[in-house]
């Protein structure tokens, strides 16, 4: 559906490299180059669109006086992953290499994305680090994101179970069916028989209960020991790629991101994940500014 006229913003509809966009400008003259916001929807990767986040992108461009490029990367499963994360990297890519053309200073553009919108969002930022022919990404903004697919008995995913839309058995069927597998693997990856013990002890440094603050473990309970099920594990290996968990990234490439916002909600089983990637960034001595609402929900 096309935008609707708005009073304060010029809107466009374009593609970069065949990968849709919606273009929010401020329609009032700017004395200099704009900054500059690519968002990406949430929606598990399989709901969502340019125009469900049309509110919200038109707020944050008028807010912030930004010139903002909402991502309509195309959608599972007609698209099989990592299609998705791929087509914001492209998107992203575009405008940094165009910024100009659009009134933005280049310098100063930064990458938002809400649930798996924040996975894209650290997926990309994570995999421009090393690019040296383009403008760097001033800064990333994480709204509740889904960061990693190896532990799902956290205390948040322990205290948040079976709250409302965002349920912890509903994230791991929206996961399989993201990804076109079997859901009938749910109950295994639930109880971690996906993950093979070396792979738990390598990744204990950063996704572990006991990183957790104190005031965030009430009432947790350590889950019992699981075997690994081998079939389970090859059918799920895409789980254990830092394009899909994020934070499974090496310290090499964290200590090179940007500035970066996370913010969390209290009764959301992704609430962890922001918590263990604010940890991470800061002992990589990224800048984070973190936001936790105490009554939010995902």
């Amino acid at each position: 559906l096309p935008a609707c006229r708005d009073s304060k913003l010029f809107i466009k509809d374009l593609h970069f490299d065949e990968v849709p966009v919606r273009i929010y400008l401020p329609r009032v003259p700017s004395a200099s180059k704009r900054r500059g916001v690519i968002f990406f929807h949430g929606g598990c990767g399989m709901f969502g669109s340019i125009r469900s986040y049309e509110r919200i992108c038109r707020y944050i461009a008028r807010k912030s006086d930004s010139v903002v490029a909402s991502v309509g990367y195309h959608l599972s499963p007609e698209r099989k992953y990592p299609a998705q994360t791929l087509d914001c990297l492209t998107a992203t890519v575009h405008f940094l290499k165009t910024a100009e053309n659009y009134g933005v200073d280049p310098d100063r553009i930064i990458v938002c994305g809400d649930s798996v919108g924040g996975t894209f969002t650290a997926s990309v930022c994570q995999e421009l680090v090393n690019r040296k022919d383009i403008p760097k990404i001033r800064a990333q903004v994480l709204i509740y994101p889904f960061l990693q697919a190896l532990n799902f008995n956290l205390p948040s995913h322990q205290k948040n179970a079976f709250i409302a839309f965002l349920s912890r058995e509903r994230t791991v069927h929206f996961i399989l069916k993201y990804l076109k597998k079997d859901c009938s693997m749910k109950e295994a990856i639930l109880a971690g028989s996906h993950v093979p013990e070396s792979t738990n002890l390598k990744y204990k440094k950063w996704i572990y209960p006991d990183l957790i603050p104190e005031i965030f473990k009430l009432g947790y309970k350590p889950p019992l020991p699981t075997s690994l099920l081998p079939q389970v594990h090859e059918e799920t290996k895409e789980l254990f790629e830092t394009r899909f968990s994020p934070l499974l990234a090496e310290d090499a490439v964290v200590c090179h991101l940007p500035d970066t916002c996370i913010i969390t909600c209290e009764h959301d089983v992704l609430r962890d994940d922001g918590l263990l990637y604010k940890k991470r960034l800061e002992d990589n001595n990224v800048k984070v500014t973190w936001h936790h609402m105490e009554e939010g929900f995902h």
